[in-house]
């Protein structure tokens, strides 16, 4: 078994986090890098990622989470939200970068940039929200990994409400929406769930080859 597969099977959804231990600031930096270079659909990156830290902030964002101590005892807590105003000028931003990025002039990404503004304003708010918030899991998802490689526990929740933590973080006001939270941090020994035997499909019932 290959050291990823282990990493894998040794994560878990951690209940209980051990409030003492926390990430190196090396570790965190780490994370943020991946969740960067995470896959995004044309590489736009309609999200952001808020990291809260602040104690007093979190203990209001736990009454809005089913009082789930993992949003106050983990070293970090990852909120993953979308985009609520992607549009031309997003696109815009995107081919700059990449012409400085890679030394190509604008130019000769027209064409890219015409296709991508073409998807985006035919979408209707409600499909360009739901697409936009599909890609905060496939950063989430990266995340995960990449924590496990480090051997740092996580959990991802989406047993929040989102109304309520956009109006306490102020997200309302940046045009953003919360979709899915992680927290992160080190199992406390008393967390039962580290030693339960994971269950998942087996590949010939997940998987169809055609």
């Amino acid at each position: 078994m290959s050291t990823l597969l282990e990493n894998l099977n040794w994560r878990y959804a951690t209940k209980k986090f051990d409030a003492t231990k926390k990430i190196s600031d090396a570790d965190l930096n780490t994370l943020k890098e991946a969740v960067r270079l995470s896959a995004s659909s044309y590489g736009l990156q309609p999200f952001k990622v808020v990291i809260v830290e602040n104690p007093e902030l979190r203990e209001k964002l736990k009454a809005e989470a089913w009082g789930q101590t993992q949003i106050t005892d983990a070293s970090h807590l990852f909120i993953f939200a979308n985009d609520l105003n992607l549009n031309s000028k997003s696109v815009e931003a995107y081919i700059k970068n990449i012409s400085e990025t890679r030394g190509v002039p604008t130019d000769a990404l027209g064409g890219f940039s015409d296709m991508m503004n073409n998807v985006i304003s035919n979408l209707s708010n409600e499909a360009k929200n739901i697409w936009t918030s599909k890609q905060t899991y496939i950063a989430l998802g990266t995340l995960l990994t990449a924590a496990a490689e480090l051997k740092i526990d996580t959990t991802p929740m989406e047993g929040f409400s989102p109304a309520a933590f956009n109006e306490i973080l102020g997200f309302d006001k940046l045009g953003l929406n919360a979709v899915v939270v992680a927290t992160i941090g080190y199992r406390h020994e008393e967390d039962d769930a580290q030693h339960y035997k994971k269950v998942r499909k087996s590949q010939e019932e997940l998987f169809i080859t055609l």
